[in-house]
């Protein structure tokens, strides 16, 4: 069965245990290649392709990953929602380590990053619709597993997207807070605006790994965020498992 939902994994799930891989599968785009190779498997009784998105061995930084052929990628075979997993940092003071968050708005500070399909031989110019940038019902599927599974979870913020790789000054986190956002990550755009443009429903699971820069005493170690990511993951894979086996099949986003 050809799978229509994909998991993407970031910082923390390069892999995932839980499913049961059927073969994998390496692809070529017209915009390059993909992270990783396509894994194909059932999850909760349901085909679905998991994707690493900072590559197998989780040797691509934010800013290199190739969004367009990841994306493109997926489409190409058949994937029409996308849960998109990530590790954040933690700005609203409700966002301890290890909780989960599910975003409903973001703010894009990336650049040069490519980020959108519509810039080569066009007939015409498409603007999409970006108002809500997360699909609701998909995102309405995990807040419910998260519900039935007691998760420690927040079922609304905003997500604020920087370009990386380093982590951001305590000065920026204040900027970012002035500017609503609750949540700190690298990857969350172009990703999510991609998978708009190609009517791919898309939905985040954010799981936080640290307290954001100067909010909280000291330097952040990535000692710090592996450990707070080991419970947090566990979480995911059990949100995952929830969330898929209630998915109907969707064509649009």
């Amino acid at each position: 069965m050809t799978p229509t939902v994909a998991i993407v994994g970031g910082t923390g799930l390069t892999a995932l245990d839980t499913l049961k891989i059927t073969h994998r599968e390496s692809q070529s785009t017209p915009y390059g290649e993909p992270s990783s190779p396509l894994i194909y498997g059932d999850l909760a009784g349901r085909a679905v392709v998991f994707l690493a998105r900072h590559g197998t061995h989780h040797t691509l930084p934010p800013h290199q990953i190739n969004y367009r052929a990841n994306l493109w990628a997926l489409h190409r075979i058949g994937v029409r929602q996308v849960i998109a997993v990530a590790a954040v940092g933690g700005i609203r003071e409700d966002m301890a380590p290890g909780v989960l968050a599910f975003p409903d708005q973001l703010v894009d500070y990336t650049w040069g990053r490519h980020g959108t399909f519509f810039e080569d031989n066009l007939s015409h110019v498409t603007h999409i619709d970006f108002t809500e940038p997360y699909c609701g019902e998909l995102r309405m599927r995990l807040i419910r597993a998260a519900r039935e599974l007691n998760l420690d979870a927040r079922e609304s913020c905003t997500y604020a997207a920087t370009q990386g790789p380093r982590l951001e000054t305590a000065a920026e986190v204040r900027k970012l807070e002035r500017d609503g956002c609750d949540i700190v990550g690298m990857t969350g755009m172009p990703e999510a605006a991609l998978a708009r443009e190609l009517e791919m429903r898309y939905a985040a699971c954010a799981v936080v790994a640290n307290r954001a820069a100067g909010k909280a005493p000291g330097a952040i170690t990535m000692a710090e965020i592996e450990r707070n990511l080991v419970a947090g993951m566990n979480q995911v894979k059990a949100l995952l498992e929830r969330a898929i086996s209630t998915l109907g099949e969707a064509h649009s986003s």
